[in-house]
């Protein structure tokens, strides 16, 4: 058996409590979770150790214990993308398949910065929104698509990730600019690619699908409304990638959806205004 360990910013969270047993599920007993850390506990959460001893997991009191004993490593803290850096620090000097959920970074230097060290030390490592692997994004026609409209639930901040990973996993990584469109209460991004292509990530509400429409250069539409089991098919890519050490989704999709996330949130300053993105390296 593989042993995995999660390394997390508290463990008494959604993601932490689903994985082990989809994980366990999908390989038949072949991978489990049997390390855990987290950085701190925090108020109206079970404490690490609480979590660990109702899981079954070992907790461990340090990064490096976890790095030490596990064959594969998750990195959590899905909703605070701002201790990544710091917990990847030495996952990603380990040398071995190391997965960082999502929002990968809060900065494109940041996830610069991660893919550097990871290299630096040969480690294996990607990044994604478990939304990149609907079958309806996956199947659909990336042929010649000069826009999309994306609507989903949730706030911009944690749930914008999961429109735009999508975006960019359809039209690529040649994004130029973002303008903020948005209300108060509801949140809306253009994406503006450096050949004119552009893209919408709305968010109206929390009842809203995860839907799309896309447009093409022929002058034909497609509507899509998210119905797969879009968990089901990450967890199996995520077992394939700890199986084969080759990450599932390109390095430089990931920086671009960074910063088109960096930029979206500063655009949210300058309403109905072009904010250009840095070119990229």
């Amino acid at each position: 058996m593989k042993k995995i360990g999660f390394i997390d910013n508290y463990l008494d969270e959604w993601h932490a409590e689903k994985y082990p047993g989809w994980i366990e599920q999908a390989t038949e007993g072949r991978m489990k979770v049997a390390y855990a850390y987290g950085r701190a506990d925090t108020e109206g959460k079970l404490s690490n150790e609480e979590w660990c001893k109702r899981k079954g997991i070992r907790l461990l009191d340090s990064i490096a214990a976890v790095v030490e004993q596990s064959d594969y490593l998750i990195v959590l803290s899905p909703d605070h993308p701002e201790y990544h850096e710091e917990l990847s620090q030495l996952p990603l000097q380990s040398g071995k398949p190391t997965y960082i959920d999502k929002t990968f970074a809060p900065d494109r230097a940041a996830a610069v910065r991660m893919f550097e060290l990871a290299g630096k030390h040969g480690t294996p490592m990607y990044s994604s929104s478990a939304l990149r692997f609907a079958s309806e994004f996956t199947e659909a026609d990336r042929l010649g698509i000069e826009s999309i409209y994306s609507a989903g639930p949730g706030k911009f901040n944690n749930y914008a990730i999961h429109q735009v990973e999508p975006i960019v996993s359809l039209m690529g990584t040649e994004v130029s600019r973002v303008m903020w469109m948005g209300t108060e209460n509801a949140s809306e991004l253009l994406i503006g690619y450096a050949d004119g292509r552009q893209a919408a990530v709305t968010l109206p509400g929390d009842d809203c699908p995860f839907r799309m429409a896309l447009s093409y250069e022929s002058g034909a539409t497609k509507e899509l409304t998210v119905e797969s089991d879009f968990f089901s098919a990450f967890i199996r890519s995520l077992v394939g990638f700890f199986d084969s050490g080759e990450p599932v989704v390109p390095q430089a999709e990931t920086i671009a959806i960074a910063a088109i996330l960096e930029y979206g949130l500063k655009a949210m300053g300058t309403p109905q205004q072009w904010l250009t993105l840095p070119a990229s390296k």
